[in-house]
């Protein structure tokens, strides 16, 4: 399980948010009303931002027609209304000057493929004057169908909002899941202690279950890691993304199995179990390993149906990052002062650094995160690409970002789901600290767990404050950045306020050594000091 959380941790810090320059086509005929997806160039059509104050047109069917010429075009009916012709042929501006010519107010072009910004050579663009659009071929087809005899259609586009509630949600997930693994991490800690369970023998294996980082040699190697596999998903995304799929899908069934196997102990559910062969079976594992399973097989069969499958992709991402905070434990604070701040580095390198380095001036980080057949903004930002299919992608994208549909990004959703995303690693490598501070808790035995409430705090502080600057630019940004300062200087001047900043930094070396000489110290005797030291290993601080 551990070798399975290790390969994907650095793809956790792909994240990225998809917008373009979408519009609306509304068609009426009466009461009926329908609404679809249409792709334009802000530069070159000037489209309404609201339905009020969009003009109706009454809509002009040729689509038998790529409209590259006038021939045998009469432009007697095509006076004032909106044209629809097929895409193809000609460009863009030339079919939009035979329209504008023949008297039409505005131009839709049908497209079977994926949906482009329109674009031609800057001396085009002064040409024409009427508004020019993409809109998808079946979704022409659908209108003419519920409007038979006839409809009337306006081209708006409502600007996205700045601010989306689903920016909400995201941030009460990713502090959820951080505080709760972070408890989760300081109740098992604890767990050990009561049951006297040795601590780690020096080779940072806690038991079975668990991996400790304990050296910066160690560290150094996860981190060169990680860079080695995201510089090898970025030249060879084609086929290891399938590899992440399949290793998501064995790590998260086994991670929701540990979480639900736990928390059915904590509420005091039974077992029943079966023997057979001298071998006994407990029927609630069973159970629970065949949900587990069978969730996961859901997820992978659907994962590209964008509708819903975000649902189970975060219940399986939560389940992935608590079970991940139980598992990896940090030893120090030295380690996690390490560990944070290479991880920082490597964050704001792939986003902001490999722009400079990459043929398409695209950061390797953001690459991968969207997929090389993704849609969204290209270049310069203003063109944006929208599938033929709305709700099936023709890429795949890797499962490592906790997903939320926006609410309010109206012509955006017409034409492709969006989502406010963050990364797993954004949850888990902070929260490496906040469970590392609530295990110093119970090794110093506060009973009020001032470290972990006030690292997790922190967490929600610095995200708020990378949703702001997200927000205020406009584009995505390294989380960690901001995630990264605010854990580590406010565990920091915590310490330092209480005068445990020793303790603190050495973690276990320091507790171990500090309880084993404090028999010597006070008089004791030699087999008194060696008694001590045995009984606080058998304590479990590790």
């Amino acid at each position: 399980m551990a070798g399975f959380l290790l390969i994907v941790l650095p793809l956790m810090l792909c994240y990225s948010q998809v917008c373009g320059q979408e519009g609306i086509l509304h068609v009426s005929n009466g009461s009926t009303v329908r609404e679809y997806c249409l792709v334009f160039n802000s530069s070159w059509s000037n489209i309404s931002q609201t339905l009020s104050q969009a003009q109706s047109l009454p809509f002009m069917n040729l689509t038998s027609s790529f409209l590259c010429d006038a021939a045998h075009l009469d432009p007697g009916p095509l006076k004032g209304g909106a044209l629809a012709v097929l895409r193809g042929l000609c460009d863009f501006s030339q079919k939009a000057q035979v329209a504008q010519n023949s008297g039409a107010s505005a131009l839709l072009i049908a497209s079977n493929s994926s949906l482009v910004t329109p674009s031609a050579n800057e001396t085009e663009y002064s040409k024409v004057k009427i508004p020019l659009a993409l809109v998808r071929y079946r979704d022409l087809l659908d209108a003419m169908q519920v409007f038979p005899d006839g409809m009337d259609v306006r081209l708006y586009a409502p600007p996205a909002p700045r601010f989306d509630a689903s920016i909400v949600l995201l941030l009460m997930i990713a502090v959820f899941t951080v505080a709760v693994g972070g408890f989760w991490s300081g109740a098992a800690e604890k767990c050990k202690q009561t049951a006297g369970s040795p601590t780690d023998g020096g080779d940072g294996q806690t038991d079975s279950s668990e991996l400790a980082l304990y050296s910066p040699l160690k560290v150094l190697l996860f981190v060169a890691m990680m860079c080695v596999m995201l510089v090898l998903m970025y030249f060879f995304y084609v086929w290891l993304v399938y590899v992440i799929i399949v290793i998501f899908c064995l790590a998260s069934a086994t991670a929701l199995f540990n979480c639900l196997d736990s928390l059915m102990t904590a509420v005091g559910c039974g077992t029943l179990s079966l023997s057979c062969r001298e071998k006994t079976v407990s029927v609630r594992s069973l159970l629970l390993a065949a949900v587990c399973i069978t969730l996961a097989v859901i997820w992978g069969v659907y994962r590209n149906d964008d509708r819903w499958i975000w649902i189970l992709q975060d219940l399986l991402g939560v389940a992935f990052c608590l079970n991940f905070l139980k598992t990896i434990t940090l030893s120090n604070f030295k380690i996690c002062v390490i560990l944070l701040s290479l991880l920082l580095l490597y964050d704001v390198f792939f986003v902001f650094i490999t722009p400079f380095l990459t043929p398409n001036g695209e950061s390797i980080m953001v690459q991968v995160a969207l997929g090389p057949g993704a849609g969204g903004r290209k270049g310069d930002g203003r063109a944006v690409e929208v599938p033929a299919d709305p709700y099936s992608s023709s890429y795949e994208k890797l499962p490592v970002v906790m997903r939320i549909p926006q609410f309010f990004a109206l012509a955006q959703n017409l034409c492709m789901p969006q989502f406010s995303i963050l990364g797993y690693g954004d949850i888990i490598v902070p929260g490496l600290l906040v469970a590392y501070c609530h295990r110093f808790d119970v090794w110093m035995n506060n009973s009020n767990k001032i470290y972990y409430i006030s690292c997790a705090l922190a967490y929600c502080v610095g995200l708020v404050l990378t949703f702001v600057v997200m927000l205020a630019s406009q584009m995505g940004q390294p989380a960690l950045l901001y995630l990264v300062p605010c854990t580590l200087l406010t565990s920091f001047i915590l310490a330092c306020a209480r005068k445990e900043l020793r303790q603190f930094w050495a973690g276990t070396t320091y507790q171990v050594l500090d309880e084993s000489r404090r028999p010597l110290l006070s008089g004791g005797d030699v087999d008194h000091a060696s008694g001590a030291s045995t009984n606080t290993q058998q304590k479990g601080i590790c």
